[in-house]
């Protein structure tokens, strides 16, 4: 049986993540406070950042900027969007 958390980012009971997602204090607040719903989620929004901005992840600035938007996705205000991101239309 799978456990459970109290997800920071839906607000409801959700599966947890079978592990902490990253090294560091904050791979821990996400294994316990973030589902695998919403970090699924985030794994989407983390694509965009990184396609819209042409990140290069081996670049420590790039790692540590990612890791500030994942904590305000989940912790802040929100991962804003790139200026220009324009969605795709379905």
């Amino acid at each position: 049986m799978a456990s459970t958390v109290f997800c920071v980012k839906l607000g409801k009971e959700g599966e947890s993540l079978a592990e902490p997602p990253q090294p560091g204090e904050l791979g821990q607040r996400i294994f316990e406070n973030v589902s695998k719903e919403a970090w699924q989620m985030w794994i989407t929004h983390q694509v965009m950042i990184i396609n819209e901005y042409r990140m290069n992840l081996a670049d420590p600035k790039a790692q540590q900027f990612l890791d500030q938007e994942m904590e305000k996705y989940f912790f802040g205000e929100g991962s804003m969007l790139p200026p220009d991101f324009v969605a795709e239309e379905k």
